[in-house]
């Protein structure tokens, strides 16, 4: 994959000519080059003049030395009673282990069905959904099969390790996501949560043991390890996992879940960090009828551009920089459509187009074309940034979401001190998969329990309105047991001490 030319997965320029109609009425663009110059121009100027006129008005807003300079947004007021609601549903939330969690999900959904032998042909298995749910548990939380075995005391080391090898996959993992995400839709809570169009991509570094062949050094975080890449809703359920090598830049991986999702949970809109911010994504998205919405921190490096000399603003001129080559979108417009025709159809993913245009030589016109269609569209999402104190709130709370859930698979990976042990890939991929399923279960269980209990509470005539509910939150461990019932073993045969042992000294 590496060496290999990304045009031999292309589709054919017959194919192309006979898709290519439809495509542009799916994602509302004009498919002919005069006609898509024009109507990017037009969106151009209308963001340009809308930002302009609104300048007077935006007290959040200051120019200096060319550089838009924003004030921090203001905190929304938590609702009044939203810390009793939140105490309550707290205090009436049962104790309960993971394992617990995994088994009233499994019995509520049968998750589990998904699981079974690779090959077909393997005995059957005891009690099979017990020894799934225990796997699950044994890879999710990262205790390992040995310490699994001694925990649990049912299940043996080398079976853990059997049925992970040959009953689980990463794609049947992926699967049974899935059908825990569209169960998961189907609640009222989360709806006041968000819409369901919105997912936020973040990466979080796993800690990985030096010595491990397979183990990176990421500069951003620090430390050895490796990356793993969510994208999580905006109803605070996961829709995508993913491990990536420390080498490998997080960006080029936040489309893919728009093309591998096929949950009933399907996003339109993506929020980032500073990985999101780069021009190529901006235009390869935007071809793809994908809004790409990150969060902005560094206006030094961001140039902001004209369509053409003859747009003048009262206001806010001297943020601009430069002008969009159209000229060059023009031309390799057939191309870039031709390719992400080629990502609709399943031919090829968007990160392996966004690595080899981000490996090839700057004077490559193809790349060069997607980095200025990218630099307008990425203009034209920068001026709404700036006029839209709305549109910079849903942003920051998108990315808090999925900031808030790096922390909460961390807090369930807690087994062997956090660090992913495995020096196998395809392993290190499929222990994300595991973490990503039990989060989701427990995320699944709280929502559950929640409802429930806030029912009870507003029979019981507590005042509970949407400004409340859209404050809660189920990434919710209070309540959570990690590591099981400990009990003191009365009738346990304590030996005699004998402080005067000589170890030389035979016992016999």
């Amino acid at each position: 994959d590496i060496y290999s030319d990304y045009r031999d997965q292309l589709i054919s320029w017959e194919e192309y000519n006979n898709n290519i109609d439809t495509f542009g009425n799916q994602v509302g663009l004009p498919v002919l080059e005069n006609e898509f110059i024009q109507h990017l121009k037009d969106n151009m100027e209308k963001a340009i003049f809308d930002a302009d006129n609104s300048f007077p008005e935006n007290q959040y807003l200051k120019i200096k030395n060319g550089v838009p300079i924003l004030s921090k947004i203001r905190k929304k007021d938590e609702p009044k009673d939203l810390k009793v609601i939140q105490n309550l549903i707290a205090e009436d939330l049962e104790t309960v282990n993971i394992l617990d969690i995994l088994s009233d999900t499994e019995k509520w959904i049968q998750w589990t069905n998904q699981f079974g032998s690779i090959s077909g042909f393997d005995s059957k298995i005891k009690d099979k959904i017990e020894k799934y749910l225990m796997t699950t548990f044994c890879y999710g939380c990262n205790l390992g099969p040995s310490q699994t075995s001694k925990a649990l005391q049912e299940i043996s080391r080398k079976q853990l390790s059997w049925i992970n090898k040959r009953h689980v996959t990463e794609e049947k993992l992926e699967k049974t996501i899935k059908n825990l995400i569209n169960a998961y839709n189907l609640f009222p809570l989360p709806k006041y949560w968000g819409t369901g169009k919105r997912s936020a991509a973040d990466g979080t570094k796993w800690d990985m043991y030096e010595q491990n062949l397979l183990s990176e050094y990421h500069i951003r975080y620090g430390g050895y390890g490796g990356i793993g890449y969510y994208h999580v809703s905006d109803l605070y359920i996961a829709l995508f996992s993913r491990f990536i090598p420390c080498g490998v830049w997080e960006g080029v991986y936040i489309l893919d879940e728009f093309i591998k999702n096929d949950s009933n949970i399907q996003p339109n809109i993506v929020h980032a960090d500073t990985q999101g911010q780069n021009t190529t994504i901006f235009g390869l998205s935007f071809l793809l009828g994908i809004d790409l919405m990150p969060r902005i921190r560094n206006w030094k490096k961001l140039d902001l551009c004209k369509p053409d000399k003859s747009i003048k603003c009262k206001h806010i001129d001297e943020i601009f920089s430069d002008y969009i080559d159209f000229d060059i979108i023009k031309t390799y417009l057939p191309d870039m459509l031709r390719i992400v025709l080629s990502i609709k159809m399943g031919r090829i993913a968007p990160s392996t187009i966004l690595k080899k245009l981000g490996s090839y030589s700057r004077q490559n016109k193809l790349y060069q074309a997607f980095k200025e269609l990218g630099r307008a569209i990425r203009t034209i999402f920068l001026l709404k940034y700036i006029s839209d104190i709305d549109l910079r709130t849903t942003i920051q709370e998108a990315t808090n979401k999925n900031e808030s859930f790096n922390g909460f698979i961390k807090w369930l990976f807690f087994g062997g001190e956090g660090i992913i042990a495995e020096n196998n890939r395809d392993e290190q991929r499929k222990i994300i998969k595991y973490n990503h399923l039990v989060a989701n279960c427990v995320i699944f269980y709280n929502v559950y329990h929640m409802s429930k209990i806030l029912q009870e509470l507003i029979i019981k005539g507590y005042k509970i309105d949407e400004n409340i509910l859209s404050s809660l939150s189920p990434y919710i461990t209070s309540h959570i047991n990690r590591f099981g019932e400990y009990k003191i073993n009365k009738n346990r045969n304590t030996p005699s001490l004998n402080y005067d042992i000589d170890i030389f000294k035979s016992t016999e």
